[in-house]
């Protein structure tokens, strides 16, 4: 029976596939969209199970769960819109990211063995002190149009960061920066064209237009699988980038891409591909073969439906 769950916009791409789950989910807006109060933003294609409600209104609704996905919905928004009765409902929290203050001795937020913790990878789970919080990992699931099909003839590579400027050094200005000397590279997301990228491209274009290109470059130093890494994999590109947090987990060298800390053999591996599409072709499929194995929508799904299912039923004893 489909659950009435109500949530926040935090992450476009990713309340886009949790949203392919079989419920109802409830998204508060304000005017004017603050942070997590957009709705449903344009760019996505929405199902008729995703609802706008005004945030004003929340109180007087019926849930049968609350997903948390920042910090502010669970220290702020929950006592601005929610009813007393409504903070006691069966709850979640969704962390995006690992800690960004010290790496290893970083204590979350929540530190409560009545909410359940989900993360969206191992590595995530293995550097936060999650405390006496229940957690369990659910991998990222991602889906393509099934026309999409990788080309590679594009003799560039792609890389695809939001606000890479502004973010600096940890979603690896400087990195793409300095490989950009040495390979042609495109950006896109937002924020982009200030560093002479693209733009935003539109997410249910994007397969189609980065299924041209060579290769894909993630030069981010630190923060958690990137959505845009799997769904590039999806399409089928080469993935090349920096051996840190869980892409040492995703990607196997000459499989599916490549990946070091050393910043002149990326640029090398990068070389290569331009220089040899019949390699990038084979790469191709390793990445394609890897995406559809681990980052499927349905497996993706199946394992939301089992977290909800244990906060819904109040059983919360800690999932693998």
């Amino acid at each position: 029976m489909p659950l009435r769950i109500l949530t926040w916009h935090i992450h476009g791409s990713y309340l886009y596939y949790l949203t392919q789950a079989p419920h109802e989910f409830y998204i508060p807006t304000k005017p004017g969209k603050p942070e997590g109060y957009g709705g449903r933003l344009s760019g996505f294609a929405w199902g008729d199970n995703v609802h706008e409600i005004p945030a004003e209104e929340v109180c007087h609704q019926s849930f049968d769960c609350i997903l948390f996905q920042s910090q502010r919905n669970y220290l702020q928004d929950q006592h601005e819109i929610l009813s007393e009765s409504q903070r006691y409902l069966p709850r979640l929290y969704l962390e995006h990211d690992p800690p960004r203050e010290h790496p290893t001795d970083t204590k979350h937020v929540v530190d409560d063995p009545d909410i359940l913790l989900v993360h969206v990878t191992h590595f995530n789970q293995l550097m936060w002190d999650s405390g006496k919080t229940p957690t369990c990992v659910i991998e990222h699931g991602v889906t393509i149009p099934e026309n999409v099909h990788y080309t590679g003839h594009l003799e560039r590579g792609l890389v695809v960061v939001n606000g890479i400027r502004s973010r600096g050094r940890r979603l690896g200005l400087d990195i793409f920066q300095q490989a950009q000397c040495a390979v042609p590279l495109d950006l896109v997301g937002m924020d982009a064209k200030s560093l002479g990228g693209l733009g935003e491209v539109p997410h249910a274009v994007l397969p189609s237009f980065q299924s041209r290109y060579r290769f894909f470059f993630h030069p981010v130093r630190y923060t958690s699988l990137g959505l845009a890494v799997c769904e590039a994999m999806m399409v089928g590109l080469p993935i090349v980038g920096l051996a840190t947090t869980e892409l040492v987990t995703v990607i196997e060298n000459g499989i599916s891409g490549y990946v070091d800390t050393n910043l002149d053999c990326l640029a090398e591996y990068m070389q290569q591909l331009l220089a040899e599409p019949q390699q990038a072709q084979r790469l191709s499929q390793g990445a394609k073969e890897q995406a559809r194995s681990r980052f499927g929508i349905q497996r993706f799904i199946n394992d939301w439906n089992q977290a909800f299912e244990k906060v819904v039923s109040r059983q919360l004893a800690p999932m693998s």
